[in-house]
């Protein structure tokens, strides 16, 4: 049985999925909007690329268990749980942007995200992030983090360009396909300086 919060919601439930979800424009020609099924080959083939499968161990195996994942990730908009942008530019995926582990009552969210080989080095992973980061601040979040393996300088470099600080190391919190990896931690709060 759920108890009574004895302090307000962060962000009164059903406050965010009163429309559809938001596109966002970022820096560059960016924009981040939900997936659409036309995008599931895209998809598919970002988790074949070593440096996005290497680091999730949780990957599609078919186009259609993909255009599932996003029939999911639209029940997550619908049910105020997560969202999931497919970061583009000229229609072209580049990349992915999710916030999950949204708790709207603490006004937090955790973030992932990956950028296709084509587009990295570029700025584009830390343009969309801090393009979302802005909208969640805007929709009453109060803080977001991300956690990437000690191992992964460049998810590190994207984290901290977009004012994410490193708060610290949770030793041996996640399994990827080669053991336990040690984890950063980064966090922003609303009230950080940008």
């Amino acid at each position: 049985m759920r108890r009574a919060l004895v302090t307000p919601p962060t962000i009164p439930a059903g406050s965010l999925a009163t429309g559809p979800q938001p596109e966002l424009p970022a820096p560059g020609g960016l924009l981040l909007r939900p997936w659409q099924d036309i995008d599931a080959g895209v998809f598919l083939g970002a988790y074949r690329d070593p440096a996005i499968s290497r680091w999730h161990t949780r990957q599609p195996e078919s186009e259609d268990e993909v255009r599932e994942w996003f029939a999911g990730y639209r029940r997550s908009w619908q049910t105020e749980t997560g969202v999931s942008w497919a970061v583009t530019r000229d229609g072209e995926v580049l990349g992915r942007m999710a916030l999950n582990s949204v708790d709207l009552d603490d006004g937090v969210g955790g973030i992932a995200y990956w950028v296709l080989p084509a587009a990295r080095g570029a700025g584009v992973a830390p343009r969309a992030l801090t393009a979302l980061a802005s909208w969640a601040f805007g929709a009453g979040f109060h803080r977001l983090h991300l956690n990437h393996s000690t191992h992964n300088e460049a998810s590190c470099r994207v984290a901290t360009k977009a004012g994410f600080r490193l708060e610290g190391t949770k030793r041996s919190d996640a399994v990827h396909a080669d053991g336990r990896h040690d984890m950063h931690l980064h966090a922003r709060l609303r009230t950080d300086p940008v």
